[in-house]
């Protein structure tokens, strides 16, 4: 997705004037939604009006409602009285915040229990909030809608995986295809009562699963806290230097031996190992052998952790359809930009600037160039002396969609040549390596001309000069027309000087040339 930034400031297209001052967007702030689930009940706030989700509040209590469902077909007692002292909470923060009325919704737990109908009721009496106990087709829609919020083109299978059960969804197309719902929930499957009756009834039902919704898929999209607990202990198994589970990806060659890694080791070694809560810990052994049969039976040519699911899902079903067609990683940097940088829309001006050195690069990079420009004056309060580092840290660790790791770490680069010259001696070198030295040239180049055309002028570098790139003959021109040549002072060519050695160029400044 690309935003055509030479576009005029209208509302055509999918990517035309921001919308988050819309009053369709602007209702999507302080959108509250509880999940009851049957591990954990969890509120999250949404400040929902840029596109990307931004998380006003977000809390969790591992309250353990489906706990020995197999075995009573009843919700847990001691889960119950934990669910119900939290979602009294909640409702609470929601009034205080602005949040309600809350949307609640309760899955596999609550909706297969025999005593499921009554804690609503009672939960309901006590809080005065509405439960929407969803069906598992409705949860796998939810969460690949979640999914699909972060990333609009992503393509392949979801699987969302919670206490009690697994849902599974297609999508294509920026739309949910066929779903289904599954009873692999780990809670579920350790009351089975022995191993081997485990192990067959995760054959058995991921057999079904693959004869019901294909295999060979090009990415499986998975969604839940099992699987981000086993990419968080494949993270630290590979030295991983990016530390956000947000579109982790791994193939499944590597994923198969974190898998076995975590089958040779003891809990309580894991734990130190990970620093994951016991209670979550506690689920990731069976876990791992539900992801051990999916993936040697699906096939997925690839396998990224979402750490988006229903509750973001249930915001993407409040959005207006064309706020849903906007891209996330613009719509964000563009909502960043106008609440932090000192001239908003400045950056539309600077990537027309920058633009001819990158006008062969795909639409994908051009995003990203993009976002760059959007961002890169966004920081501007940090200390001069850690700006540099600031920018990169709000890049690579910011809750941003649309983007893989790899953009992640070259919009940090490119941000942090913004403001530094060189990159040597920062502490960011481990994660700098996951680029190919084209990447990193690349981005130091883009900093480089966001930090000359930045200052250059303070407001239209693209109406002032002009920069010319061909490539094939390592040639940059400046065209600077007269009215420009008093900006053009001693600050001004160094930076220049810069941007030339990055691109290893020879430099031409037209002077009082027509622009």
């Amino acid at each position: 997705m690309t935003q055509d930034a030479t576009d005029p400031q209208d509302d055509k297209g999918p990517f035309g004037r921001p919308i988050f001052e819309d009053p369709s967007a602007r209702a999507l702030s302080r959108v509250g939604v509880v999940d009851i689930g049957s591990n954990s009940v969890r509120m999250v706030v949404f400040d929902g009006a840029a596109r990307s989700p931004a998380y006003f509040f977000n809390e969790k209590v591992m309250a353990g409602l489906g706990a020995g469902f197999a075995e009573t077909g009843r919700l847990n007692p001691d889960g119950r009285r934990r669910a119900l002292s939290a979602i009294l909470r909640f409702a609470e923060l929601a009034r205080r915040m602005g949040a309600d009325p809350l949307t609640v919704v309760a899955t596999a737990a609550m909706r297969e229990a025999v005593d499921g109908p009554e804690f609503r009721a009672e939960v309901e009496a006590a809080t005065g909030l509405s439960i929407w106990i969803i069906d598992g087709q409705e949860e796998a829609r939810l969460s690949a809608q979640g999914v699909l919020l972060g990333w609009p083109e992503a393509e392949g299978l979801v699987c969302d995986i919670g206490g009690s059960s697994m849902e599974l969804a297609r999508i294509a197309n920026g739309r949910v295809g066929r779903r289904l719902t599954s009873a692999l929930g780990p809670l579920r499957l350790e009351g089975l009562g022995s191993a081997k009756a485990m192990r067959e009834e995760i054959k058995s039902t991921v057999a079904r699963i693959a004869e019901e919704i294909g295999t060979g898929h090009r990415r499986l999209f998975l969604v839940g806290g099992s699987w981000r607990a086993i990419a968080r202990i494949d993270m630290i198994r590979a030295d991983y230097p990016l530390h956000v589970l947000h579109e982790y990806r791994m193939n499944p060659a590597s994923l198969r031996t974190t898998l076995a890694h975590i089958g040779s080791r003891r809990i309580d070694e894991l734990r130190a190992e990970t620093g994951i809560g016991e209670a979550r810990m506690s689920l990731i052994p069976t876990a791992s052998l539900v992801l051990k049969h999916l993936v040697r039976v699906l096939k997925p040519r690839e396998i990224a952790i979402s750490s988006y699911g229903i509750r973001e899902g249930l915001l993407y079903e409040q959005m207006p359809q064309r706020l849903r067609d906007r891209d996330p990683l613009i719509e964000a940097c563009r909502f960043a930009e106008q609440k932090d940088a000192r001239l908003p829309g400045f950056g539309r001006a600077l990537y027309r600037f920058v633009l001819p050195i990158f006008k062969g690069e795909p639409d994908s990079r051009k995003r990203i160039i993009q976002a760059a420009c959007l961002l890169h004056d966004v920081s501007w309060r940090a200390h001069p002396d850690y700006r540099h580092e600031a920018c990169f840290d709000n890049a690579t660790r910011a809750n941003l969609g649309g983007l893989t790791h790899r953009e992640r770490i070259f919009l940090g680069l490119a941000l942090l040549h913004r403001y530094k010259n060189s990159r040597q001696g920062t502490r960011f070198e481990q994660m700098i390596q996951i680029l190919s030295e084209k990447e990193v040239a690349q981005a130091e180049v883009l900093g480089k001309a966001m930090r000359f055309g930045a200052m250059f002028s303070a407001q239209t570098p693209d109406t002032l000069g002009e920069i010319l790139w061909q490539p094939k003959k390592r040639h940059l021109v400046l065209q600077l027309p007269e009215a420009a040549e008093d900006l053009f002072g001693e600050v001004a060519q160094a930076r220049f000087g810069a941007l030339v050695t990055a691109l290893k160029a020879t430099p031409e400044i037209r002077r009082g040339a027509d622009h």
